[in-house]
C-alpha cells in the first residue's frame, strides 16, 4: 500500500469510479425499492457486479490502495459485457429465442425510460463503461 497522499491527481480518476458506482447502486436500490419495479433476471445479474464495485471501490479511494481498483476492474468489465447484451435485448438486436428470462418481468421489455426515454440498460452499460474507463486510466497513471 502507498503512503497517504501519494495517488496526486489520479485519486480522483478512483473517486470518480467509486462515485459513478454509488450512484448507480443507490439509483437500481431507488428503482427498485421506492419504485416498487420487480428487477427482471439480467438487472439482477448486473446488480450483483455493480453493488460489489460501490465498497470496493469506496475502500479503495480512501484507503489509497491501487489493488481495489485491479480487484474491481473484472467486475466492471463483466457488467459492462452483460449491460450490453442486455441493451442489444432492448434494441431488438437480439434474436426471441435468445432472451434468457424466464418468469418474472421480461428483460426485452423495459418499462421504464428515464431522462427523454433512456432505457435502465442503456444507464447500466453507460454506468459500466464509465468505470472500467476510469480504472483504466487510474491503473495506467499509477502503475510502477
Amino acid at each position: 500500500m502507498r503512503p497517504c497522499g501519494t495517488f496526486g491527481k489520479s485519486w480522483t480518476l478512483l473517486l470518480s469510479a467509486w462515485i459513478v458506482a454509488l450512484v448507480s447502486t443507490a439509483g437500481a436500490l431507488f428503482v427498485g425499492e421506492v419504485m416498487g419495479m420487480t428487477p427482471c433476471l439480467l438487472c439482477w445479474y448486473q446488480r450483483i457486479l455493480m453493488f460489489p464495485l460501490a465498497l470496493i471501490l469506496g475502500m479503495a479511494t480512501f484507503s489509497e490502495d491501487r489493488r481495489g481498483a485491479v480487484y474491481a476492474l473484472p467486475l466492471a468489465v463483466g457488467g459492462a459485457l452483460l449491460a450490453g447484451y442486455h441493451t442489444a435485448l432492448v434494441a431488438g438486436w437480439v434474436p426471441p429465442w435468445w432472451i434468457p428470462c424466464g418468469t418474472g418481468p421480461s428483460c426485452g421489455d423495459q418499462s421504464l425510460a428515464i431522462l427523454a426515454g433512456i432505457q435502465l440498460p442503456w444507464l447500466s452499460l453507460g454506468a459500466f463503461v464509465a468505470v472500467v474507463l476510469l480504472l483504466l486510466a487510474f491503473l495506467r497513471k499509477t502503475s510502477s
